[in-house]
C-alpha cells in the first residue's frame, strides 16, 4: 500500500534551516509528482511546493519562494524539503503527499516550530 513517512522536523530559530524528508514506498515512485502541504492552527491547509517525477520542474508557494527548495532523489524513494530564512510564521505540520490517479495519499506529518 501506498506509504508516506515525513521527518526532519523540529523546533528551530528564526533565521535558521530544516530539511524535512519525506519517505515513500508502495507504488512507482519515480512516476509521480510529489508535494509538501502544511497546516498551522486554526488555518487551513496550504501548498508549501510541489515537484514533478523528474525532479526538473518545481513551484512553490508566494510565502516561501526564494526560501524553500523541494528535491528529490528517486533512487531512494524520497523527497525533501529544504528551509531557510524560517519565520515564525513557518510552524505548522508539514505533510508530503501525492496523487495516484483520482486517490491523495498523505503521511502523518513532521511538525515544524520556528521559535526563539
Amino acid at each position: 500500500q501506498v506509504q508516506l513517512v515525513e521527518s526532519g522536523g523540529s523546533l528551530v530559530q528564526p533565521g535558521g534551516s530544516l530539511r524535512l524528508s519525506c519517505a515513500a514506498s508502495g507504488f512507482i515512485f519515480s512516476s509521480y509528482g510529489l508535494s509538501w502541504y502544511r497546516q498551522a492552527p486554526g488555518k487551513v491547509r496550504e501548498l508549501v511546493a510541489s515537484i514533478d517525477n523528474t525532479g526538473i520542474s518545481t513551484t512553490y508557494g508566494d510565502s516561501v519562494k526564494g526560501r524553500f527548495a523541494v528535491s528529490r532523489d528517486n533512487a531512494k524513494n524520497t523527497v525533501y524539503l529544504q528551509m531557510s530564512s524560517l519565520k515564525p510564521e513557518d510552524t505548522a505540520m508539514y505533510y508530503c503527499t501525492v496523487r495516484i490517479v483520482s486517490e491523495y495519499y498523505w503521511g502523518q506529518g513532521t511538525q515544524v516550530t520556528v521559535s526563539s
